[in-house]
C-alpha cells in the first residue's frame, strides 16, 4: 500500500521513538481512523445530525470499507458521505473519486455545471482536509468509467434517479465494469415493498424493490454477498403524498418534477415522526 503523508509521518515518528528506547504508542486501527473522521470537526452540524438515521459507522463497516482502497462515489450531491470518505482515504493510503457533471457534454444544463462548481470548492479545493479529491464526467452521454479501477463504490439512495433519467442500464454495467476483482459494491437505497417490478412507480415514489436491484446487478455479473437491516425503518408506510420525499430530510409539500409549489399548510408533524426511509443495505462483490 503506497503510504500518504499522515501515514508516512507516523511511521517516522514511530521509529525515531524505538530507537530513543521509548514506547510507540499503537497503531491507530483502521476502525479508528473511520471513527475519527465521522466526528470530524469539518462535517456541518446538519451531517451530524442524521448519523442516527443513516448510521455511517455501522454501514461502512458492513460494506467492508478498508484501509488503501480506490474509492468511487457515484453523484455525492452535497458531499454527505463524501466529507467521510475522501479523508478516510487519505488518511489510510487510498484514493478517492466522485462522478460529477458530464463537462463535455454540449447539452449539460448550467444547473448541474454550478453543482460541480460548488463541489469543487468544498471539497477539491482543501486538500489539508480531503487529500486528492479527483473527479470523473458521469451523464447520459459520459465515456463509460474506467474498468477494474475502483475497490469500493458507493451509491446511496440514487436507483429511482437512474430509472427516472432512463440511465439504469448504463449505470449498473458501467458501476459493475468499473469493479476490480474483489471490489464492493456498496449500495444503500429506499425500499419498496416486496412484489411486481415497476420502474415506473419506482421513479415516481423514489422506492425501489431489494429484488429489482439484485436482479439487475446479479445479470451484470456482480454477487450478493450479504444484506442488512442497519438503516431500516419498520414504521415507514411507503405511501406518502409526496414519496419519498415527504420524509425528512426533504420534507416536500409538492410532488417532485410537476414544477407545483410547496404548500405552506401541508402538515408535516406525522411524516417527521416516521423519520427517514425505510432503506436496504446491499453488499455486492466483484467476483475473483
Amino acid at each position: 500500500m503506497t503510504l500518504n503523508h499522515r501515514t508516512g509521518a507516523t511511521a517516522a515518528a514511530a521509529t525515531l521513538l524505538a530507537m530513543l528506547g521509548l514506547a510507540v504508542p499503537p497503531a491507530a486501527s483502521a476502525d479508528d481512523v473511520l471513527a475519527e473522521v465521522i466526528a470530524g470537526d469539518w462535517r456541518p452540524d446538519a451531517h451530524r445530525a442524521r448519523d442516527d438515521e443513516r448510521n455511517p459507522q455501522a454501514s461502512l463497516e458492513f460494506w467492508g470499507l478498508a484501509p488503501g482502497m480506490d474509492i468511487l462515489e457515484l453523484a455525492p450531491g452535497a458531499g454527505w458521505w463524501t466529507h467521510i470518505l475522501a479523508p478516510y482515504a487519505d488518511r489510510t493510503g487510498g484514493r478517492y473519486f466522485a462522478t460529477a457533471a458530464d463537462l463535455d457534454d454540449p447539452e449539460l444544463d448550467d444547473r448541474w455545471r454550478q453543482g460541480r462548481a460548488a463541489f469543487e470548492r468544498r471539497f477539491v479545493e482543501q486538500p489539508e482536509i480531503y487529500g486528492d479529491v479527483e473527479l470523473i464526467n458521469f451523464g447520459a452521454r459520459s465515456a463509460p468509467l474506467p474498468e477494474a479501477a475502483f475497490d469500493f463504490i458507493l451509491t446511496a439512495r440514487a436507483v429511482h434517479g437512474w430509472i427516472r433519467w432512463g440511465l439504469d442500464d448504463k449505470v449498473v454495467e458501467e458501476l459493475s465494469a468499473a469493479l476490480r476483482p474483489g471490489g464492493i459494491l456498496a449500495l444503500k437505497q429506499h425500499r419498496a415493498a416486496p412484489g411486481p417490478a415497476d420502474p415506473e412507480r419506482f421513479a415516481e415514489t423514489g422506492y425501489v424493490t431489494e429484488a429489482w436491484v439484485i436482479e439487475r446487478f446479479e445479470a451484470a455479473g456482480l454477487e450478493l454477498v450479504e444484506r442488512s437491516e442497519i438503516n431500516a425503518n419498520p414504521d415507514d408506510t411507503r405511501d406518502h403524498p409526496f414519496g419519498v420525499w415527504t420524509l425528512p430530510p426533504t420534507r416536500a409539500s409538492s410532488m417532485y418534477g410537476t414544477g407545483d409549489p410547496p404548500d405552506p399548510d401541508f402538515d408535516h408533524a406525522p411524516y417527521d415522526e416516521l423519520g427517514e426511509s425505510d432503506r436496504m443495505t446491499l453488499k455486492f462483490r466483484r467476483p475473483e
